[in-house]
């Protein structure tokens, strides 16, 4: 028989050991953004009482009885002088369900809130949802977005993994008292990744989506689209125009979604999204940035290539391996900007990087020539703008 005291005091010092550990800087950086030594959050995060039964009598070997698998896709806010990730938590029955976690500093000690989000059902029951996109609107309300996911009522019995997936939406105040609204409506057969606009559009809210075919595989549809709806409470978007385009030989080439809401700038709209190839090892996600302008929304500005952040070490394993996600960001009042992205479905990351930073990497790192030619071009002008600089500033020796 076990000694059940000491191996609960064991569990609990530990636990609270880990949350504490506190996160450094990583030396190496490209001067975009900083990446972290630790995660921010794991399934070892999961408070021991959403895990164990303390009670000897029903449980007098101290087993773990709801077992956590993984934590990753959060949204972020921030309120009241605290850094709040609304992280997506699977449990091992692969259910996702969302969770509060809180930090003073938005870079280590994260500790979730007592329970986990109780969020209200429609009429239609949710099977499972996930990833959701906080937002701060300017008519006073904090918006959820997230997937809600339900079988197809189409799939033969041979198959047992069709999915139908739409924008879900719920609001609060606190992040404690959750309403739930409608379900979105667009033209799209299926909807993930939709963002909220956090400014009302020519006096309606404006959605960012992602039409698509299919559950996986986006067909006719992808690419980030945009539209308007009057209500909130019952939103309908008729038309979504494409933002962002799928594009062949690019990391967005087989499909792309917005991460978080865009923040705004004196310059335009930055955005964070995430592209997806596929390779002989399978889909490979990274995320990458855009600028909008400030008055048309649909119309992108700057565009960097290639990707911004890419799966690295040992945020290319996990349980969909070599993928990062992110669909929550907090921009501090002093500019700072602190990036919360996924690995591999497994953990929560952060990198942090200022507003001044960000722009300069989306206006003035060359754009995509589509070809390879294009890409040499870009690196020779570098080269020779160097020498340039070179010679005339006598600063650098030529290598």
């Amino acid at each position: 028989m076990i000694d059940f005291n000491k191996r609960l005091q064991k569990l609990q010092e530990a636990h609270a050991a880990f949350i504490k550990l506190p996160n450094a800087k990583i030396a190496e950086s490209n001067g975009v953004y900083n990446r972290y030594e630790h995660p921010v959050l794991t399934a070892a995060h999961a408070p021991l009482t959403w895990r164990y039964d303390f009670n000897p009598e029903t449980n007098p070997f101290l087993m773990e009885r709801i077992g956590i698998n993984a934590v990753f896709n959060a949204g972020a806010i921030k309120l009241d002088g605290k850094y709040l990730l609304v992280a997506r938590v699977e449990a091992l029955d692969r259910k996702s369900f969302f969770a509060v976690a809180e930090s003073p500093n938005g870079i280590d000690n994260f500790q979730f809130w007592e329970k986990p989000v109780a969020l209200p059902e429609t009429e239609e029951p949710d099977t499972n949802v996930y990833d959701m996109r906080v937002i701060q609107h300017e008519d006073g309300w904090i918006y959820g977005l997230f997937c809600t996911e339900r079988k197809d009522p189409a799939a033969p019995a041979t198959d047992q993994s069709m999915a139908i997936a739409q924008c879900g939406i719920v609001r609060t105040k606190d992040l404690k008292i959750w309403e739930r609204l409608p379900d979105l409506k667009t033209p799209s057969p299926q909807q993930r990744n939709v963002v909220l606009h956090p400014e009302f559009v020519e006096g309606m809210y404006g959605f960012y989506t992602r039409p698509q075919d299919g559950f996986i595989e986006s067909g006719t549809g992808g690419g980030i689209g945009f539209g308007l709806s009057a209500s909130i409470e019952n939103a309908v978007i008729t038309k979504e125009i494409i933002v962002d385009n799928k594009q062949y030989h690019t990391v967005y080439e087989a499909k792309n979604g917005l991460g978080p809401e865009p923040i705004k700038t004196e310059k335009g709209w930055l955005h964070l999204a995430h592209g997806v190839r596929n390779t002989a090892a399978g889909l490979r996600y990274v995320l990458y940035m855009f600028m909008t302008d400030l008055q048309d929304l649909t119309k992108v500005i700057h565009k960097p290539a290639g990707y911004f952040i890419a799966p690295m070490g040992e945020e290319r394993i996990g349980d969909v391996s070599n993928v990062v996600f992110a669909n929550g960001w907090i921009k501090d009042e002093d500019g700072k900007v602190f990036i919360y992205y996924a690995s591999s479905d497994t953990r929560m990351h952060v990198a942090t990087s200022t507003i001044e930073q960000l722009m300069d990497y989306v206006i003035n790192t060359p754009e995509d020539g589509l070809r390879s030619a294009t890409s040499v071009q870009s690196i020779n002008k570098i080269v020779d703008d160097n020498k340039r600089f070179s010679l005339e500033s006598g600063i650098f020796q030529e290598q």
